[in-house]
């Protein structure tokens, strides 16, 4: 981690617009999205989707809303401005599970403190609200900014990523994106400036074999045995991504997560299917991967006498990297300090996002720079937020439209 250091230099025009942030309107809309709930899997981002729709358009922000699924709504909240480039703030609807073991409901949101507890307190709820409240205080202050603002908020970010890969495509499909100078991903970080992020992909391995008696287990051909020699490969690989440790992001990573196989004990297995993760580092393609561990698994004489082998890449999501001396970047350390959070380390983030497309696709530079804690409240039990925090970010998103974007000229 760097850090940089700034002094709390506003203009009359930053302190008139932080001064319309405030505590309560940021917890009574983090509290209404927590109660929304969306847990995913599960597809039910829907009314997520209208409390934050209601809430932009009360406070004066165009909306679109594209379903990518039944009942699952991708929404873009614009606050006009010039035509300058803007600014992309981008986040998700969905939570997951909240599972057992909380001490209270985790979808009746309580502030205790300075904690709002509740499932999405800190993925990503608060982050939301965080940015409606900002792009709301520059309206109410009438201010005109020289680029549009837009909030993109995705479906399914927390399973296969269907909202970011449909809004990249139709993007595509249009000649672009529009006019963007810089992307902020509002994901927990405690406010730290994250300007490398790990990518993620699903893959599916599935061997097929033939069924025998276990009697005579050399008239079939055993699918799972076949898939543990993939897996030593695959741990083999693992090993060697570990020896090329990146100085922000570490490496590249394979984990085995599930594997069923197998129709009894006194049979044959004549099929087997394996889940596998793989983190990717920037710029990685996994399908290149899963080429290259196809090539590797038919030299070493795997897939062949009766034991047919495919990989399907079920999820993408790629990594990315931002130079650290970029605009985004020192805004965003400018823009934590100036709102009250003091240094804002700039670092790398080992989790995935959806970040990685709009760096990929539309060559915008990006960071992931949010309220809240990622390693210790999200997706845990009895998960909160710093309120405290959650007012640093929102006046911070508010700095980086006014310092990025600018005012429109009068």
């Amino acid at each position: 981690m760097t850090t940089t250091t700034t002094e709390a230099v506003l203009s009359d025009t930053e302190a008139r617009v932080l001064g319309l942030v405030t505590e309560r309107s940021i917890v009574e809309l983090a509290s209404a999205l927590i109660a929304a709930a969306g847990e995913n899997p599960g597809g039910t981002e829907n009314e997520t989707v209208g409390v934050l729709r209601a809430a932009c358009e009360a406070h004066g922000l165009s909306t679109t809303v594209t379903e990518v699924a039944p009942g699952r709504p991708n929404l873009v909240a614009t606050l006009a401005g010039g035509t300058a480039a803007g600014l992309i703030f981008l986040g998700h609807s969905d939570v997951v599970p909240a599972g057992e073991g909380w001490s209270r409901d985790p979808f009746v949101p309580v502030q205790l403190g300075d904690r709002l507890i509740g499932r999405g307190a800190t993925d990503m709820k608060g982050g939301l609200a965080a940015i409606v409240l900002a792009l709301a205080a520059i309206k109410r202050a009438d201010v005109t900014l020289a680029g549009p603002v837009a909030l993109f908020c995705t479906v399914d970010e927390e399973d296969l990523g269907l909202g970011i890969r449909s809004l990249s495509a139709a993007a595509s499909a249009a000649g672009g994106i529009g006019d963007y100078a810089a992307c902020v991903v509002a994901e927990p970080t405690d406010l730290h400036t994250v300007i490398a992020c790990r990518g993620d992909a699903y893959i599916e391995l599935t061997v097929q074999g033939k069924s025998a008696h276990s009697g005579r287990p050399a008239d079939g051909r055993n699918a799972i045995s076949a898939a543990s020699k993939i897996i030593a490969i695959i741990l083999a690989d693992h090993a060697r991504l570990q020896a090329n440790q990146d100085d922000l992001l570490g490496a590249g990573s394979w984990n085995v997560g599930r594997i069923d196989g197998g129709d009894g004990t006194s049979m044959v297995a004549a099929n087997c299917r394996v889940w596998l993760d793989r983190r990717l580092m920037p710029g990685e393609n996994p399908q290149e991967i899963v080429a290259a561990l196809a090539a590797q698994v038919t030299a070493a004489g795997i897939d062949c006498d009766g034991i047919t082998v495919t990989f399907e890449v079920a999820m993408e999501m790629p990594g990315f990297r931002t130079n650290a001396q970029s605009p985004i970047v020192t805004r965003a350390v400018a823009a934590a300090a100036d709102a009250g959070s003091g240094v804002s380390p700039i670092g790398g983030w080992s989790a995935a996002c959806d970040g990685g497309f709009i760096d990929r696709e539309f060559g915008i530079p990006t960071i992931v720079f949010g309220p809240g804690d990622l390693n210790h409240q999200a997706h845990q039990i009895d998960e909160s937020v710093s309120v405290t925090e959650l007012v640093c970010a929102s006046r911070a998103y508010a700095l980086l439209c006014l310092r990025l974007v600018g005012e429109a000229a009068q």
